[in-house]
């Protein structure tokens, strides 16, 4: 089913040749490692059970990392209504409702499709928003449902993910087997090292490019469908200014999710690590959204919500 969230060609074009690109590499390094491996049973196996996996099951995994858990609409009323409103409007299947017991303000959304999907939001960040604010964030996260960006992302992570295990388990199996390796075996281990390693370094590059976009795009036809990108904004600064305050160290568990949410977990906007970054700044963030705000005529200035 189509929602009413605008479409947004550029966003669709911008998955599609990422997700090609990500293919090729992909196609290449299981090449790669069942040359270096001699065994390609085994390679395409383990490669496609955690493919299959990472799939099926990422609503649940990002679930129990984020301590998220369900919530039906008579513990959260409010929440719900929010969610059943914003759906109606958009023409899109309800997602399942969860909240995360945990005081850092954010909000994700995970799932293989709009059918299968999980919006989420924290504790900490129902506490701190007002109702027009939490919309626009719901609004940013449906939008992410409804564009099927959530298993873009998803998918394109796996094979990052397959070579950072490789790069490990290489590396420990070197080290707890050293003494014990001939020649051969220690070439065949570095060609898998640099391999790996090469994989994981363009497919990350490749995906935080995507997953800026995708944020923009998402903020774009949050503030479309509401009609109020003053009180997006106005969550999106009270939110990272609320982020900034956490010490670094007890934002580090979070920072490993970073793709999945609404605002990074990050103590301080990225600098000359910009390009690392799965968001845009909150600069760009707020220029968009001031761009929005004077073609619809809004009322409201983008520092207060609606």
């Amino acid at each position: 089913m189509q929602s009413r969230f605008r479409s947004d060609r550029r966003l669709t074009v911008r998955m599609g040749v990422t997700l090609f690109l990500l293919g090729l590499l992909y196609v290449a390094f299981v090449a790669a490692l069942i040359v270096l491996l001699k065994s390609w049973v085994l390679v395409v196996v383990v490669a496609a059970g955690l493919l299959g996996a990472q799939y099926w099951f990422s609503d649940r995994i990002a679930l129990f990392a984020m301590h998220g858990r369900v919530v039906e609409r008579e513990e959260y009323p409010e929440l719900h209504a929010v969610v059943d409103r914003l759906c109606a409007m958009a023409d899109m299947p309800k997602p399942v409702v969860a909240v995360s017991g945990v005081d850092m303000p954010n909000a994700f959304a995970t799932g293989r499709n709009p059918d299968n999907a999980v919006v989420c939001v924290t504790t900490g960040l129902l506490r701190r928003l007002e109702p027009a604010e939490l919309e626009g964030v719901l609004a940013h996260e449906l939008s992410h449902v409804a564009h099927k960006d959530v298993a873009v992302i998803t998918i394109a992570s796996f094979l990052g993910v397959i070579a950072g295990l490789i790069v490990r388990f290489a590396f420990y199996s070197e080290l707890f087997g050293r003494g014990r390796k001939d020649q051969n075996t220690l070439v065949v281990f570095a060609a898998v090292m640099g391999v790996s390693a090469a994989v994981y370094a363009i497919s990350f590059l490749l995906i935080r490019a995507l997953s800026r976009y995708r944020e923009l795009a998402a903020d774009r036809a949050a503030a479309l469908l509401t009609g109020r990108p003053s009180a997006l904004a106005s969550a999106l600064t009270k939110v990272t200014g609320e982020i900034a305050r956490i010490p670094t160290e007890d934002l580090r568990t979070a920072q490993a999710f970073n793709a999945f949410y609404f605002t990074p977990a990050l103590g301080r906007e990225p600098g000359l690590e910009r390009i690392f970054s799965t968001h845009p700044s909150l600069d760009q963030r707020l220029e968009q959204l001031g761009r929005i705000s004077a073609e619809l005529g809004e009322a409201a200035t983008p520092g207060k919500a609606g």
